[in-house]
C-alpha cells in the first residue's frame, strides 16, 4: 500500500487534508464492520462455537482491517517508510483473504443454506465474483502505489467491498428482501461516492480511479447476477449444495420456518 508521491494534491495543506480524508473514511469503514459483527454476537444471532475455518477467516480478514487502518494512519503522520514496509505485506494477504473468502462461503451454504436473506446462487456467485475484484482493486492500487491518487482511491474502493458483511448485520436484511443484496451492494458503495464528493469539494474535479472502482463494481454484480440465474449458475449452486444440510432450505430468499 505504499503511496509515494501526489500528484493531484502538490499544495501541502491539502495535501494533509486529502490523507487525514482517507485516514477519517478507513476508521469510519472499520468501525462499521466490527460494529456490524458485534452487534450480531451481542444479539445472540452468532456464537463462537463454529467451525475453526470460521475463526481462521475472521482473524484473515480482521487482520487486513487493521493493516489498512494502520496504512491510512502512517500516511496522515507521514511515516512513509513503515508504510511502505508493511504495505508489502498486501501481496501474499490478499490472496490469502481470496482463499478463505470462497472457503468460508462454500461452508456457510453447506452448512447452513448461507443466509435466508440472499437468494443462494446469488450468495454464491455475487459473492465469488466481488472477492476476485476485490483482490484485484487491491493489486491494481498496489501495481499505482508511486501514484497516490490512483493507490489511496482504489484501495478504499476495495475495501468498501469488505464492509458489506458489516452493513449487512446492520442494516435490516430481511425486510429488504429479495432485493437484500443489492440494496447492501448500493449502499457499500456510499464511501467511494463521498470520495467523489470530496474530491470535486477538495479539487474541482473527481479522480478517474473513483470511476474505474466503481464501474467495476456495478460491472460485476451485473455479470455475477447474469451467472448466478442462468440455468448453468441454478445447476452449479445445486450440485455444490447436493448432500449437505444447505440444500434443505428455498434457493430463493425465504423467512426461515418458525420453531
Amino acid at each position: 500500500m505504499a503511496t509515494l508521491s501526489n500528484h493531484i494534491t502538490p499544495d501541502l495543506g491539502v495535501q494533509q487534508s486529502e490523507r487525514n480524508f482517507f485516514k477519517i473514511m478507513a476508521i469510519i469503514m472499520a468501525a462499521i464492520i466490527v460494529a456490524g459483527f458485534s452487534v450480531n454476537l451481542a444479539m445472540g444471532r452468532s456464537t463462537f462455537a463454529v467451525p475453526p475455518v470460521y475463526h481462521i477467516h475472521a482473524l484473515i480478514f480482521f487482520g487486513w482491517v487493521v493493516l489498512y487502518v494502520a496504512q491510512n494512519w502512517l500516511i496522515a503522520t507521514n511515516n512513509v517508510k513503515l508504510h511502505v514496509r508493511l504495505g508489502k505485506i498486501a501481496y501474499c494477504w490478499a490472496p490469502l483473504m481470496l482463499v478463505m473468502g470462497f472457503a468460508i462461503m462454500i461452508t456457510s451454504l453447506r452448512r447452513s443454506g448461507g443466509p435466508f436473506f440472499f437468494d443462494q446462487n446469488e450468495f454464491l456467485f455475487s459473492n465469488a465474483l466481488m472477492l476476485v475484484l476485490f483482490c484485484a482493486l487491491v493489486f491494481a492500487a498496489l501495481r499505482q502505489r508511486r501514484y497516490s491518487g490512483w493507490h489511496r482511491r482504489l484501495m478504499l474502493t476495495a475495501m468498501s467491498i469488505l464492509t458489506g458483511p458489516g452493513l449487512g448485520r446492520l442494516l435490516p436484511m430481511p425486510l429488504l428482501m429479495p432485493h437484500a443484496w443489492r440494496i447492501m451492494t448500493v449502499v457499500t458503495l456510499l464511501f467511494p461516492v463521498i470520495g467523489m464528493i470530496a474530491d470535486k469539494r477538495r479539487h474541482g474535479r473527481i479522480h478517474p480511479a473513483w470511476f474505474w472502482g466503481v464501474g467495476a463494481i456495478l460491472a460485476t454484480q451485473v455479470v455475477a447476477d447474469l451467472v448466478a440465474y442462468s440455468p448453468l449458475g441454478v445447476s452449479l449452486t445445486q450440485m455444490l449444495l447436493a448432500g449437505s444440510p444447505g440444500a434443505s432450505r428455498s434457493m430463493a430468499a425465504s423467512m426461515p420456518p418458525t420453531p
